[in-house]
């Protein structure tokens, strides 16, 4: 019996700039995937009213941060982070880098980001937390899971290639049917030997619109997503319940 299996998996250090993938990822339980959106930029507030975010879970609002939807700017650039440094890169070219040793540095990269895009009235200001990341969830931990039969069922009725990129899933999986994962919500999955709750759908909203690396909007995804299956629904959002690894060709347990 062919059994659901983990075919790519990405973490974004940064949260809307960054996609990478890895054959590996640590899961830390009530934290998410280890250096997974553990950076953001505010925008519309002050230095201290970021650091404030940066803190305190609770107080954050999704519409406060720079992402894909306010700003689709961002998917033009991408980030790095490996021992303790953060890099900024666009068409796989170094701009910049900083070292976490001193927390001065993060204005570097924000003022880069406000030379290059002219961000007059968006100041952003860089934020870092380890333990409660970035998530469009938040203050909810969210690991995302997309089903790649799923995604081709999609391409399927409408005609066309869509990159998965576009969802910016953490773990991606085959050798399941299509859209059979939404009934996995409430219940338990186990990969690797590290357990997870399903706790909901992923909603998808104009993010998913734009060409992956690129400021182009070629197609209304959410919509097309409604007018097909009468939601706009894309993956589900994991909790973890135990600390672990995940490896792509692990397979995926109820």
């Amino acid at each position: 019996m062919t059994l659901p299996t983990i075919r790519k998996l990405y973490f974004s250090p940064v949260k809307s700039l960054s996609f990478s993938n890895k054959k590996n990822l640590i899961v830390k339980k009530n934290i998410g995937i280890k250096n997974d959106r553990t950076f953001a930029f505010t925008r519309l507030i002050d230095k201290k009213e970021s650091y404030s975010y940066e803190k305190n879970p609770e107080k954050r609002n999704l519409n406060f941060f720079l992402t894909l939807r306010n700003s689709p700017f961002l998917n033009k650039y991408n980030f790095e982070y490996r021992d303790n440094v953060l890099s900024l890169l666009i068409n796989n070219k170094l701009i910049n880098k900083i070292s976490l040793d001193n927390r001065d540095n993060f204005e570097t990269l924000s003022k880069e980001l406000m030379y290059r895009e002219k961000l007059i009235t968006k100041t952003p200001h860089l934020v870092y937390n380890k333990h409660s990341p970035f998530f469009d969830t938040t203050p909810n931990i969210s690991i995302s899971l997309i089903n790649l039969g799923s995604v081709e069922d999609f391409e399927d009725k409408i005609k066309r290639k869509i990159e998965h990129e576009r969802f910016r899933g953490n773990i991606y999986i085959n050798n399941i049917d299509p859209w059979k994962e939404f009934n996995w919500i409430g219940r338990k999955i186990l990969i690797n030997g590290c357990l997870f709750k399903v706790v909901q759908k992923i909603s998808r909203c104009s993010a998913t619109n734009l060409v992956p690396k690129s400021e182009t909007v070629d197609l209304n995804l959410p919509l097309k997503l409604k007018e097909i299956y009468g939601h706009s629904n894309m993956g589900v959002y994991l909790m973890p319940l135990t600390d672990g690894d995940i490896n792509e060709n692990n397979i995926i347990k109820l």
